[in-house]
C-alpha cells in the first residue's frame, strides 16, 4: 500500500476494513447455504423431492434439479397419474404433458399430448434448450424427442391403465367429459344435439349469464394429478417443473394446465415460485400461478397470495377441485386448496428428510 502513499495507520485501517468486508461476505454465503437448496412439491412425492434436493445439494442447477425430481416421479408413476402407465383417455391411450421453466431467463419448454415417449420432463427441457419454441405437441413432440436422443417409441399403457379403461367401458363410459351431446349415457359416437339446453340464468347487471357446470364427479386425487415442483438451488436461482398424464378418460387430444406456464407452475427468481394441481380445465382459465407470483411481487406473503388465487377461481366455479403451493425467494412457503385436503412436500438443509405439510380446504 506504500505505492498509494498510505502511512502505517492508513494501512492498518485499510486492513481492518478489508477484514470486515470479508467477514460480511462470508456471513452472507453462510446464511444462503443455510436456506438453500430448497425443494417444494405438490403431494407427498417424497422420493421425487429427495432426488431433486440431492441434485441441488450436489451443485446441479435449479432447472436440472427440477428435471431430476420430476423424472423420479415419472419413473415411480406417482399416484398412477404421472409418467407412463396411467390415466387412459377415451381410446385407452396414455399421453404425457410436461413443462419446465427457468426463473432466471424466464425460458419455458413444454410438451403436450405427447405419445410414445415416457420421459416427459426431459422432453420439455430439450424443447427449452434446443429450440426457440415454448410448446410442442402430439406425435411431432414425440418425433422431436427421439431425434434429440430420448428413448422411444414405446407403449405408454400398462396393465393397470388397460384394466381401468375396460371397466369404464363396461360402465357405458361414465363419467365422461362430454356435455350437450347425444347419446349422453353411452360410449358414443357423440353428436351435437342441435339444441340449446335450458340453463339457469341470473341477472348480474349486464344481462343473463349461464350458470357454471358442476364437475366434482370428474376430479379426485386418483383421477387427475400433477407433480408440480419448485427448486431453489445453492445460488438462489429458482426453477419449476411439472409432469402429468392428464385427466382419466379425457377426450383424445385434450391438453390440461400441466404444460401451460402460469397455470400449473410459474417462477421468477427475483420473486418466488408457484405450483398447482387439480382440475386443469378450470384452473388454466385463471393462470393461478402467474397470479400468485405477481401477488408476491406486490408484497403479499405466500400464504395470502395462494389463498387469493384459489378464492378467485372458487368465486366463479364453487365446485372446482384444486390446490396451490407458493414459495418466495427467501424460502417462505404456504399452500391453499379448495374441494379437497391438499398436501405438499418440502426439503431444506435444516431437515433430515422431506416433510409433508397438510392444508385444509
Amino acid at each position: 500500500m506504500e505505492r498509494f502513499g498510505l502511512d502505517s495507520k492508513d494501512r492498518l485501517r485499510a486492513s481492518a476494513l478489508l477484514l470486515i468486508l470479508l467477514f460480511q461476505v462470508t456471513e452472507r454465503v453462510a446464511g444462503a447455504s443455510s436456506l438453500y437448496p430448497l425443494v417444494v412439491s405438490t403431494w407427498p412425492f417424497l422420493e421425487a423431492v429427495e432426488r431433486a434436493w440431492s441434485a441441488a445439494n450436489n451443485g446441479y442447477s435449479a432447472v436440472d434439479s427440477v428435471v431430476e425430481g420430476c423424472s423420479a416421479c415419472e419413473e415411480l408413476r406417482c399416484d398412477g397419474t404421472v409418467g407412463p402407465g396411467g390415466s387412459p383417455d377415451e381410446n385407452g391411450e396414455t399421453t404425457i404433458d410436461a413443462m419446465v421453466m427457468d426463473g432466471v431467463t424466464m425460458e419455458v419448454g413444454a410438451v403436450a399430448a405427447m405419445r410414445y415417449i415416457k420421459d416427459g420432463i426431459k422432453a420439455a427441457r430439450l424443447v427449452m434448450r434446443h429450440t426457440g419454441h415454448t410448446l410442442l405437441v402430439g406425435e411431432k413432440a414425440s418425433a422431436f424427442s427421439i431425434s434429440m436422443g430420448l428413448p422411444g417409441p414405446t407403449d405408454l399403457s400398462s396393465p393397470e391403465s388397460i384394466e381401468k379403461w375396460n371397466k369404464w367401458k363396461e360402465n357405458n363410459c361414465q363419467p365422461n367429459f362430454w356435455k350437450n351431446v347425444v347419446p349422453a349415457n353411452s360410449c358414443g359416437p357423440y353428436h351435437s344435439n342441435g339444441l340449446l339446453l335450458a340453463a339457469e340464468t341470473t341477472c348480474l347487471g349486464d344481462g343473463p349469464r349461464r350458470a357454471v357446470e358442476l364437475r366434482s364427479n370428474h376430479f379426485g386425487l386418483h383421477s387427475h394429478d400433477t407433480i408440480s415442483m419448485a427448486v431453489i438451488d445453492k445460488f438462489g436461482h429458482i426453477a419449476v417443473g411439472t409432469s402429468t398424464n392428464g385427466a382419466t378418460f379425457k377426450i383424445p387430444g385434450r391438453v390440461g394446465d400441466g404444460p401451460i406456464a402460469g397455470s400449473s407452475a410459474y417462477v421468477d427468481s427475483d420473486i418466488g415460485a408457484c405450483g398447482a394441481t387439480g382440475d386443469g380445465d378450470i384452473m388454466m382459465r385463471f393462470l393461478p400461478c402467474y397470479q400468485v407470483v405477481e401477488s408476491m411481487r406486490l408484497g403479499m406473503m405466500p400464504k395470502d397470495a395462494a389463498k387469493d388465487a384459489i378464492s378467485r377461481i372458487a368465486r366463479k366455479f364453487p365446485d372446482f377441485v384444486g390446490a396451490i403451493f407458493a414459495v418466495n425467494k427467501n424460502g417462505t412457503h404456504a399452500g391453499a386448496c379448495h374441494g379437497w385436503t391438499f398436501q405438499y412436500s418440502v426439503r431444506s438443509p435444516e431437515m433430515h428428510s422431506a416433510k409433508v405439510f397438510t392444508v385444509l380446504p
